[in-house]
């Protein structure tokens, strides 16, 4: 799909199932959150991200189902942390891990100003894209638990390379929604932007199955 179809798709997903995101977005945000106020006093708190693993699994496991079928029930969700709780917390622990030597990178340069801050936004760059790649990494792991992640990463890696400008022009959307659910007063958990987020990533990363494809 486009960017376009993708974030289309994904709203019309959101609206049509809402209730049923509703509570593995709110788990998600909620723990996401704590770990970003703790992660403000103690950087190290970071890794405790582990925990949103089984929680943002959940969350894929359905946006892959949508994707595929456009069919969701409440129980889909649990059989996303079931199935693929492991993964989560792969993915999860990949994604503190880009965040920690982000912020120290970041850091690092901002602080020496001058000819470093240029160094400071190329770090922020290529954060951005590695949590572009991250994000559509999880549809791509998910919908295949049996493939394995090395293979997932490869996938992933084909589909950014093959399509550069719409991968980032997808984040840069994403982005923009998750920083005006915020701007407007309410949390991402509570306007479903990570849900979404996760639904445009499945509909961009995974072929929609034909007529004839029984799946």
């Amino acid at each position: 799909m486009t960017v376009h179809e993708s974030l289309g798709a994904a709203l019309r997903d959101v609206w049509g199932n809402s209730w049923r995101l509703v509570p593995f977005n709110a788990l998600l945000g909620i723990v996401l959150l704590a770990v970003a106020v703790g992660a403000s006093y103690v950087r190290a708190t970071l890794v405790l991200v582990v925990l949103a693993g089984p929680l943002a699994s959940a969350l894929a496991h359905c946006a892959v189902k949508l994707a595929r079928e456009e069919h969701l029930t409440l129980h889909e969700g649990i059989a996303g942390i079931r199935r693929h709780w492991r993964r989560g917390v792969v993915l999860a622990a990949i994604g503190g891990a880009l965040g920690l030597l982000g912020y120290a990178a970041v850091s690092f340069y901002a602080s020496r100003g001058g000819i470093a801050l240029a160094f400071a936004f190329v770090a922020v760059y290529l954060l951005f894209l590695a949590g572009v790649a991250l994000l559509l990494l999880w549809p791509i792991a998910v919908a295949e638990p049996e493939l394995p992640l090395r293979e997932a990463v490869r996938r992933t890696a084909q589909l950014v390379v093959r399509r550069p400008g719409a991968s980032l022009g997808l984040g840069v959307a994403l982005l923009l929604v998750n920083v005006a659910g915020v701007a407007a007063g309410a949390m991402p958990f509570l306007t479903l932007t990570i849900a979404y987020s996760f639904l445009a990533a499945a509909n961009f990363a995974l072929p929609r199955p034909t007529p004839e494809d029984p799946s």
